[in-house]
């Protein structure tokens, strides 16, 4: 089966050709960040606009990559939710008018189950079951994996999510959007141990996180420097690094707490902040002790992106699974509702 996926829950247009058989055919994506970079974050409206006007190209551009025309698709799939209500409408409305003018069935996919299959685009893909990491701008969540639509939420952020944490924290050092790789850059320069922030909600039991009072704690740090005379770019580094630390040990805990809980020895980690390197590291450290096993997507991949959609579509295509023709979408939309494939 080939299933185009079309991917515009936020500021990423993605678009990408998945065949059951042979595999990734071809994909394609633009992104709006240069859009938004003068904002310090998405402007949904812009978002939706630049949807508009960048999906049906990337559409063309990847067909033609895979060299398949449009008779040769079977299915589409689309991000329904979560996201931004404007943008999925987007993709929602452009793959239900391609359906029908090919004759072909439409399926909405769930925005955060095709991060967490992302890794099995890769040529080592993980095996059911597995505890997966979900931590994104929207989204950081510990979720037990027995199969697809087989999903049991362990734990989640009760606010801000870490890449939230991560943008907001780079705005206000006056880094640049998006906030996650601009942090990880200072923090390579960073002096250890200058500063030490708190590891919030890891002296308690639980899977649940919360990054809002590392948020704060880190304006309140920056601000006394500032007030001292301090506000130099090595000061910037040595908060960064602070920072950067403290989200990702809070990370690497639960991670460890989740294992435990569960018995299990696979660990998925998926979203856009899964592309950090010391979080990566950190977990592969962790797993080795534990004599178990971590899994990532490549970084192209870790951020939102077609390929993953389409995936995720076929599985649930494959299945027997696709949607009648009406537009809807989801801002909010609970993993835990998906059907079991």
């Amino acid at each position: 089966m080939r299933v185009l996926g079309l991917e515009t829950s936020c500021d990423e247009t993605g678009v990408a050709l998945y065949d059951s058989e042979r595999g990734l055919l071809a994909d394609a994506l633009f992104s709006q960040i240069d859009l938004h970079r003068a904002y310090g974050g998405v402007v949904p409206e812009l978002a939706s606009r630049d949807h508009v006007k960048r999906l049906l190209p990337l559409t063309r551009q990847v067909l033609a990559d895979a060299g398949v025309g449009a008779g040769q698709i079977d299915a589409i799939a689309y991000t329904a939710g979560p996201g931004l209500v404007g943008a999925l409408l987007v993709g929602a409305s452009c793959a239900q008018a391609l359906a029908f003018a090919w004759g072909i069935p439409a399926l909405g996919v769930h925005h955060m189950e095709g991060h967490l299959l992302a890794p099995m685009l890769e040529e080592r893909p993980p095996q059911f079951p597995f505890v997966a990491l979900l931590v994104s701008g929207g989204h950081t969540q510990l979720v037990r994996v027995e199969g697809i639509g087989r999903y049991q939420l362990l734990g989640e952020s009760l606010d801000d999510a870490a890449g939230e944490a991560f943008d907001k924290t780079a705005k206000l050092l006056g880094l640049g959007y998006p906030g996650g790789p601009e942090i990880a850059r200072l923090a390579q320069s960073g002096v250890a141990d200058r500063f030490v922030f708190p590891r919030p909600m890891t002296d308690r039991p639980g899977l649940d996180f919360s990054f809002s009072g590392l948020k704060t704690f880190t304006l309140n740090t920056w601000q006394r420097c500032r007030e001292a005379g301090d506000d130099s770019e090595e000061t910037r580094c040595d908060i960064a690094l602070a920072f950067e630390r403290a989200v990702v040990d809070t990370l690497v805990l639960k991670c460890r707490r989740a294992l435990r809980q569960t018995g299990l020895k696979r660990l998925v980690i998926a979203g856009g902040v899964s592309a950090n390197q010391a979080l990566r590291q950190a977990l592969e450290r962790m797993l080795g002790e534990l004599r178990g096993e971590v899994f990532y997507a490549r970084p192209r991949f870790c951020t939102d992106n077609g390929a993953m959609i389409a995936y995720a579509g076929c599985q649930r295509l494959l299945a027997g699974q696709q949607d009648g023709p009406a537009i809807a979408v989801q801002a909010r939309w609970p993993m835990e509702q998906l059907p079991a494939v």
